[in-house]
């Protein structure tokens, strides 16, 4: 993918993250980027065909490579790449994309199945860490893990993402406190 093709999906997640689904149009694309629509049809043929690649992008850019940025430290042990995994989640990161990206699969589904992809992908990446790490119950350590997140999102104001931590270091006793 060029650098050109990133900046136009890029920006298509901006909008989509400020103003929702509808809100990302051919027009809006082309007035944020400072370009025409022969511009945006060169590199995507179609609207159609960018919402495609719009929503491959956000699955990329917030499972895939958060999930290779965690696995490309070498070394750690599962209990630390799942603090590193949650670290990574609660950067303070705006605007709300998660959020955004709900409501346009609740409308689309095409997007629907892009998202019931993601959120597998993370609960199953969480569940295998939770698993490698000794939880006990994995499967309902990593849903409870990932609910959490999806939740801190969705209530009004949303709960901010220093908070969201300090709820996972309740949740998840550090690595040098000994079971009792």
């Amino acid at each position: 993918m060029s650098a050109e093709q990133t900046s136009w999906l890029e920006q298509g997640l901006v909008l989509l993250a400020e103003q929702g689904a509808p809100a990302v149009t051919l027009e809006r694309l082309c007035e944020r980027m400072g370009m025409s629509k022969g511009a945006f049809y060169h590199h995507f043929g179609s609207m159609p065909k960018y919402r495609a690649r719009l929503l491959g992008h956000f699955e990329s850019k917030c499972t895939t490579a958060v999930i290779d940025e965690v696995e490309a430290v070498d070394m750690l042990s599962a209990p630390e790449r799942l603090r590193r995994l949650l670290a990574e989640v609660t950067k303070d990161v705006s605007p709300p994309l998660e959020v955004a990206m709900r409501a346009w699969a609740k409308q689309d589904p095409e997007a629907a199945r892009v998202q019931e992809r993601v959120d597998a992908t993370r609960i199953g990446y969480l569940r295998d860490l939770c698993e490698q790490a000794g939880q006990e119950r994995p499967d309902q350590t990593a849903k409870l893990l990932y609910l959490l997140l999806v939740g801190a999102e969705h209530v009004m104001p949303p709960l901010p993402k220093a908070e969201l931590r300090e709820m996972y270091e309740m949740l998840l006793p550090r690595p040098d406190q000994s079971a009792s």
